[in-house]
């Protein structure tokens, strides 16, 4: 029986959702369990998501982050990410990226999100959903001869911050300020994505 697959489905209702896990659930457990490559993939967690284990033990999977989201960037896991991380929050950046109104750390009543200020001078630095890492050989302004772009740039929420340009438009991400929004990653106009968010879980590892 095959998965049910949420991820791309993010305006279902929450009784849609946990309808259709339980109605897939005898199905699709045994091929989760049986495919463990696919349940060691990082997710970006929204803002404000304390470390991934305690994040999985205190998330109650409520839905409201995703509900008070003005930009409808939060989806939820489905069985296909395993028991364990079904029906938690997590953003997929090439689709839609955060705009870091910290909406969704203000609602959450289990602390697996952290409540943090909008305040757009706090932020950078303070911030850590991911980081953002360019490949130069496939960002238009680094080509040879450069064709300017700088549309990562000027997605940018917090420029001359977590993001600068220099001559030709080419971008240069502070790592320390780089909050991993994915604004940069959901506007690189390059397919595939010359710029992609890393989640915190592989900050260290790439």
């Amino acid at each position: 029986m095959p998965v049910t697959d949420f991820s791309e489905s993010p305006t279902l209702t929450r009784r849609g959702l946990i309808a259709g896990l339980v109605a897939g659930a005898a199905g699709a457990a045994a091929q989760v369990v049986s495919t463990p490559s696919a349940l060691a993939q990082a997710s970006l967690r929204p803002p404000g998501a304390v470390g991934e284990d305690e994040f999985l033990s205190r998330c109650i999977r409520c839905f409201q982050c995703g509900d008070i989201c003005p930009n409808g960037a939060i989806k939820f896991k489905g069985l296909e990410s395993g028991l364990g991380e079904a029906l938690t929050p997590y953003i997929k950046p090439r689709e839609q990226g955060c705009t870091a109104c910290m909406k969704c750390t203000q609602v959450c009543p289990s602390g697996a999100l952290t409540p943090l200020s909008a305040d757009p001078e706090v932020v950078p630095g303070t911030v850590k959903m991911g980081v953002a890492r360019l490949n130069r050989a496939m960002c238009y302004s680094y080509d040879e001869p450069a064709r300017t772009c700088g549309v990562c740039y000027r997605a940018c929420p917090f420029p001359g911050k977590a993001m600068r340009i220099t001559m030709w438009e080419r971008p240069v991400v502070d790592f320390e300020q780089c909050v991993g929004c994915g604004l940069c990653e959901q506007a690189c106009i390059h397919v595939p994505q010359a710029i992609r968010i890393i989640p915190n879980a592989h900050r260290e590892t790439t």
